[in-house]
């Protein structure tokens, strides 16, 4: 399982999902029927995101399926800004159509 922040053009969304890359190709499709089509992604460790959402979290791994699949845990830039640190973030995906 894969969490990530993904800065879009409306600011920074928070997304767990079963793909096994932020360049996967059905991910990007995916993230495109959500209307994004151009972002910065970070994955970060879901571990991390657990301890920082709690009931959150577990609540949205309860309604993930086990391949192919995305959802959002949060999009509210604020509170993720709050919560996660710009250093703990590893090296960026770049992708745009």
């Amino acid at each position: 399982m894969k969490a990530a922040i993904i800065f879009t053009g409306t600011g920074p969304i928070l997304i767990l999902t079963s793909y096994d890359s932020l360049s996967n190709e059905h991910f990007v499709k995916k993230l495109e029927t959500k209307g994004i089509r151009k972002f910065i992604g970070y994955e970060v460790p879901a571990e991390m995101v657990e301890e920082r959402y709690g009931h959150s979290y577990n609540a949205v791994m309860g309604d993930l399926k086990q391949e192919d699949d995305l959802r959002v845990l949060d999009y509210d830039g604020h509170r993720i800004f709050k919560r996660f640190s710009l250093k703990e973030l590893g090296d960026p995906v770049f992708y745009e159509t």
